[in-house]
């Protein structure tokens, strides 16, 4: 019993460091993207192109 104790706590503090170093990512703006929103509007969608029916 006293091993389920030790492995919930183990897994409780790897979640909480995976937590903090979340956190860290986002305050210092590593899911920034401000490039991409500014070229969308020069993209276009793109087409599915139907593929040739071959003839025997």
């Amino acid at each position: 019993m006293s091993v389920i104790y030790i492995l919930l706590t183990i897994s409780i503090i790897v979640a909480i460091g995976f937590f903090v170093a979340f956190i860290i990512a986002v305050k210092s703006g590593q899911f920034d993207d401000s490039y991409t929103p500014s070229v969308r509007m020069l993209f276009e969608d793109e087409l599915i192109k139907e593929k040739p029916k071959k003839r025997y």
